[in-house]
């Protein structure tokens, strides 16, 4: 991805977290929502647990889409290496969570939660290591 369309991205999305879905196709077979018409190199599907964590990394490059399908969760996060108070929102089905890089970031399912993940980088182990930063950012202890 050439800087250009990159700085064009993170000055769309950077500073955001949810995002309005763009308008959908409707015809008489049904429905199209569209979530992500960016260049990326990997969807995952991930199935969580209620009562457990997600997260609690941030990105040195990487940036992803998350769309509920089902259930619901509590994002929580923050600048990374900022003074800033920790932010939380909860994200419900057919909402669309933005988290660009250098953003510490842990989600909470409150419920089994079903999401599609859209990212910028591929996620085979060692680029997805490479990039990822664990951190003690949330917990069970100073969940609010």
């Amino acid at each position: 991805m050439n800087k250009y369309i990159f700085y064009l991205i993170m000055n769309k999305y950077l500073n955001k977290d949810l995002i309005q879905l763009p308008e959908g196709f409707i015809d008489d077979r049904g429905h199209i929502q569209p979530i992500c018409d960016l260049e990326m190199k990997s969807a995952s599907i991930i199935l969580s647990k209620k009562n457990s964590w997600r997260a609690n990394h941030y990105h040195k490059s990487d940036w992803h889409f998350i769309y509920v399908i089902k259930g619901s969760f509590e994002y929580y996060f923050k600048k990374t290496n900022s003074k800033e108070k920790i932010n939380k929102k909860i994200i419900t089905k057919g909402n669309l969570l933005f988290t660009g890089p250098m953003i510490d970031h842990a989600m909470y399912y409150t419920e089994e939660t079903e999401i599609l993940v859209v990212s910028k980088n591929p996620r085979d182990q060692n680029t997805y290591e490479e990039d990822t930063v664990r951190i003690d950012f949330m917990t069970n202890e100073n969940r609010f």
